[in-house]
């Protein structure tokens, strides 16, 4: 099938299957199939393509990270499947909060707790190169992805099996974006696919602000969980606690420090 065709086909057929946004899902499938941009799909319209097989995976849902195989965060292009997460851009914020707290230590030691794919972990050691960074999770396959995504970005990363019984042992700062769904139900088809290990989960911000040994936390919340956090990073002691809105305007990350 021409590209023109295969656009207009398989924006219909995502259209159906209520992917909110069909024709840029479209695009990024054409694109990964020719090998080029999505600009560069409108210089090859003439051609032929294949989406057969990537087109009925998005129909049914599955994430287009996931399809794709790889996904952009910050900086880095990292692999992705359904081993981890997909790097949301909501979680840059965190990464960009995570800078802030760093900022004027020298090599400064830090902690990703559920480090997922490595988009936090990888991105803070790209931007901080100085910086120890550390990642743990209980999944060995999100371990295995995290350390294919280290050798293929190249960045020294520290990845082991741990859970947030890590954040005891003293780092400058403590990061993480935890389990914190409550039910998939109502929510995107898409989460379906992802690691429910990763997505469903209560009460591992209240276990990281009490067992926290760090100057620093920044912590990812959901939709209506900062107020409950940011009393909890108090109620253990946290100073400076603040939030941080996401470029959704949602209260996304909350903070603190301990000097």
């Amino acid at each position: 099938m021409r590209v023109r065709d295969a656009l207009r086909d398989a924006e219909q057929r995502l259209a159906a299957a209520g992917i909110e946004t069909p024709r840029v899902d479209a695009e990024w499938l054409v694109a990964h199939a020719l090998r080029t941009t999505r600009s560069g799909v409108y210089a090859r319209l003439d051609d032929d393509v294949d989406l057969d097989g990537l087109l009925t995976r998005r129909e049914a849902r599955e994430p287009l990270a996931y399809v794709l195989g790889e996904w952009g965060f910050r900086r880095l292009t990292l692999k992705t499947d359904a081993r981890a997460l997909v790097p949301r851009p909501e979680t840059e914020i965190v990464v960009e909060r995570a800078l802030a707290l760093i900022a004027g230590i020298e090599s400064p030691r830090v902690l990703d707790i559920g480090v997922g794919s490595g988009a936090i972990a990888l991105s803070l050691k790209d931007e901080r190169p100085d910086a120890r960074v550390v990642g743990v999770d209980v999944s060995p396959e999100a371990l295995s992805l995290a350390r294919e995504n280290a050798v293929r970005l190249q960045l020294d990363v520290e990845l082991r099996d741990g859970d947030e019984s890590a954040a005891a042992e003293g780092w400058d700062l403590v990061v993480s974006n935890p389990p914190y769904v409550d039910s998939l139900v109502g929510l995107q088809p898409e989460l379906q696919h992802e690691p429910r290990v990763a997505l469903l989960g209560d009460g591992f911000h209240e276990r990281i602000a009490e067992t926290a040994n760090a100057r620093a936390v920044a912590l990812e919340v959901g939709d209506g969980q900062a107020g409950a956090v940011a009393a909890a990073l108090i109620e253990h002691g946290w100073r400076d606690v603040s939030v941080t809105l996401d470029l959704a305007g949602a209260e996304r990350v909350v903070e603190g420090r301990r000097a």
